[in-house]
């Protein structure tokens, strides 16, 4: 009896899992995106290795992070524990096909004494889990019932196979001593040796068949919840995006697109890749991404959680629509947020998303930092963006005058092109034109050639190259903006237009190595014009000056006394990876004490100007009540950064924020202002830098 129960327990049940999944594959392939994601399978696999082998993301957030590797090392290591608990379903001989793992043998003793511990590590990481979400609920996490229901079969899995294990220990000779190859299990089985034989056969009898019930409920329970991604984290770890947050993927052809009136961009789920939608299944609804989003954090609409959980129940409620081939007439039968009939044909904008959520995200990147698992957030909002800009029309109305002035004068300031060198006035700065064989190029971007306080930052830089003996020049009127406030706003057919001319420029003008102080022009320059026939060494100015100084072609020598805390450039830190050089610049500067902030470097908060922020306001306060106050983004970050500066200057001692980036620098000396913060000073650290090597 026991061979049939199993057998059909294992056909009803791995067959009702094999048509889920067959669904949830269909749906996940009727996502029509190209996306090839085949290249570099040593590093494919090497991220596997790390990242969900070896949980690295898990732990930044640490008493999470430890509960759940718990869990991940018990689950891999009871794996083999439910396959042979199945074939003793089948044989009499428990130790059938498995003799190497029976009880006596040298490996069977190892095995159980690791499958014992990490049962009673499962239990402990499991009642953490369900203390945080019963009892202290963190901000970042909902109470759902699926969350808890899982917690409880997970717990059912270890006890029911412990009651198992315990039964056969006393069986096989009610023991006398304390077992050392089950430490746990034995240490129950020896409190019970003197228990009736009865109950504890019918416990061990009914551990063994709800131990592999359970099994197969929770297997068909994964396709339906947050819970998925322990069947889908491997394949979407592995088919991460290689290319790195700050490099975007082009819409192929987009002039021909929109001469034949094709979609742009993201309208339905149709027009993501099969890998956006195994992003969607492996949400584990953990809330690290929102928590650390700094919309959500000053009170904006934009969750990224929500965003992907948004996306996904769109998916699972219009599947047949999705999956059907569309007919004559369009696409049909979808429903939309409230169930009923979708004219739209499946649009997710604003049927399912409210734009004013895409519009607050600053693209900094923090929540795809964060993320355990690998779900990206940006390329999916700039994606949504690019079909209310270029198909539909709709955007915020302060969008428009940046968008005027890249199309008319090549700036999103609306400056007169011809005044691109006018910061350099009496520093003798020479023209790419009048110098061709320069050894470097300094492109300079809009905000330094426009904006006031960004000049100086310009100024600093050319006289500290011009001290070091660089051999640089400058485009002047040649230069136009990179393109990146287009892109990241959406329009990309903006942003390959400058893209395509600036190459052509700078292509034809033979340049090899560019020096930038802006981030957003350095990531655009470094990452996304490959793509355009555009390859440069690009470097950005805080790692050039760092090289002289070491070279001793720099010499920081005069004091600027005081105390220095450093803000992250999204774009230059979890962009591009670059911390320590803007850093080591401070150092050298003599006098100058460096402090940092809790949230510096992959944990810094953004300025609040990336993703074209700079060029409209905050979206309003949605959820009052948030982590800071105001709905400033510049004034959250600020108050972050004035928090570990000394309370006022003393003998003398000067209150510096540095940064590195011309946009960081307007954020963060409206914040200063806004926020009364007169006596501290917001300079670039090239600012200061040469403060130490000039003496002035």
């Amino acid at each position: 009896m026991g061979a049939i129960v199993m057998s059909v327990m294992l056909v009803v049940g791995l067959g009702l899992f094999a048509i889920t999944a067959r669904r949830r594959w269909r749906l996940m392939m009727a996502a029509g995106a190209p996306d090839p994601r085949f290249n570099d399978p040593a590093a494919r696999i090497a991220g596997v290795l790390r990242y969900v082998l070896g949980q690295a993301r898990m732990f930044r957030y640490r008493a999470a992070g430890i509960a759940h590797g718990l869990i991940f090392v018990g689950f891999v290591v009871l794996g083999l524990r439910t396959v042979i608990l199945v074939a003793r379903g089948f044989v009499d001989r428990p130790d059938f096909g498995f003799w190497l793992f029976d009880d006596g043998t040298l490996l069977g003793n190892a095995y159980g004494f690791v499958k014992d511990l990490l049962s009673l590590l499962v239990i402990v990481g499991v009642s953490y889990f369900l203390y945080a979400r019963l009892v202290t609920r963190p901000r970042r996490m909902e109470l759902s019932t699926e969350g808890v229901v899982i917690l409880l079969m997970i717990l059912g899995l270890m006890l029911s196979d412990l009651a198992y294990e315990v039964n056969g220990i006393v069986q096989r000779g009610n023991p006398t001593d304390w077992p050392g190859h089950a430490p746990f299990a034995g240490g129950l089985a020896y409190l019970l040796r003197h228990s009736a034989a009865e109950p504890l056969e019918l416990a061990g009898i009914a551990g063994f068949w709800l131990h592999s019930m359970l099994v197969l409920a929770f297997l068909n329970f994964l396709p339906f919840g947050k819970h998925f991604h322990i069947l889908t984290v491997l394949p979407n770890v592995l088919f991460r995006n290689l290319r790195g947050i700050g490099r975007i993927r082009s819409i192929p052809d987009i002039e021909g697109r929109l001469e034949r009136g094709e979609t742009l961009g993201i309208k339905t789920a149709r027009d993501l890749s099969w890998k956006d939608a195994l992003d969607l299944y492996t949400c584990t609804e953990c809330g690290r991404c929102t928590d650390n989003c700094p919309a959500f954090n000053t009170g904006k609409l934009l969750s990224p959680k929500h965003l992907t959980i948004q996306m996904r129940d769109h998916m699972y409620r219009n599947e047949a629509a999705l999956v059907a081939t569309a007919g004559a007439d369009g696409p049909k039968g979808f429903v939309d947020v409230k169930g009923a009939a979708d004219e739209s044909g499946g649009q997710l904008v604003p049927g399912w998303i409210d734009p004013e959520a895409l519009w607050a995200c600053t693209s900094c990147g923090a929540c795809e930092q964060e993320c355990p698992v690998f779900i990206t957030y940006v390329d999916k909002i700039i994606g949504l963006r690019r079909n209310l800009v270029l198909e539909q029309g709709t955007f915020p109305d302060q969008l428009q005058t940046a968008f005027r002035g890249l199309e008319s004068v090549g700036n999103p300031y609306s400056f007169p092109n011809e005044q691109r060198a006018a910061w350099a006035e009496g520093l003798d700065v020479p023209l790419l034109s009048d110098k061709p064989d320069a050894a470097v190029l300094f492109w300079v971007g809009c905000a330094p050639s426009f904006d006031d306080r960004s000049r100086r930052i310009a100024r600093a830089l050319a006289q500290l190259l011009k001290a070091a003996g660089v051999d640089f020049a400058i485009l002047g009127p040649q230069e136009q903006c990179t393109g990146d406030p287009a892109r990241r706003a959406g329009n990309e057919y903006l942003f390959e237009m400058f893209a395509k001319n600036n190459v052509e420029t700078l292509n034809g003008a033979g340049v090899k190595k560019i020096v930038t102080t802006c981030p957003h022009c350095f990531n655009t320059l470094r990452n996304e014009y490959p793509d355009f026939g555009g390859r440069y060494e690009v470097v950005h100015h805080t790692e050039f000056l760092a090289q002289l100084i070491r070279e001793g072609k720099l010499r920081p020598q005069h004091h600027v006394t005081g105390s220095v805390v450093f803000h992250d450039s999204c774009y230059l830190g979890r962009y591009n990876e670059i911390y320590e050089p803007p850093r080591e610049l401070l150092r050298r500067i003599p006098g100058l004490s460096v402090v940092e902030a809790p949230e510096s470097r992959d944990r810094g908060m953004c300025c609040g100007a990336g993703g074209a922020q700079m060029w409209k306001e905050d979206e309003p306060i949605r959820r009052p009540g948030s982590r800071e106050g105001d709905g400033k983004v510049n004034h959250a970050r600020t108050r972050q950064l004035l928090r570990v500066l000394p309370t006022a200057p003393t003998g003398g001692n000067g209150r510096y924020v540095a940064s590195a980036c011309p946009f960081c620098k307007t954020m963060l000396s409206d914040g200063l202002t806004d926020q009364g913060h007169g006596d501290v000073a917001q300079l670039d650290v090239a600012e200061l830098l040469w403060k130490s090597v000039n003496g002035a």
